[in-house]
């Protein structure tokens, strides 16, 4: 029974955290608000959270691109 309570303190020590931290109204503002529930919740809050951006090799693929684009740049100037 102790460890049911130190599981359950520390659960809701972190639930005050998030909560401090804004991501429950984050989340809510996410999900609740919206008038249509999306199929994929955690699908749904990376992309309108900002977590879901371009896959590594998509980043290296443009910085490489931009890398091969500075000197002609620099030879039309």
């Amino acid at each position: 029974m102790t460890s049911y309570k130190a599981a359950d303190s520390k659960r809701e020590e972190f639930r005050k955290y998030l909560e401090k931290a804004g991501v429950l109204d984050a989340l809510t503002k996410g999900l609740y608000e919206e008038p249509e529930k999306p199929n994929n919740a955690l699908e749904f809050l990376k992309l309108h959270l900002g977590t879901a951006g371009p896959d590594a090799p998509d980043v290296e693929a443009m910085k490489l691109q931009q890398y091969e684009a500075a000197p002609a740049e620099a030879a039309e100037e």
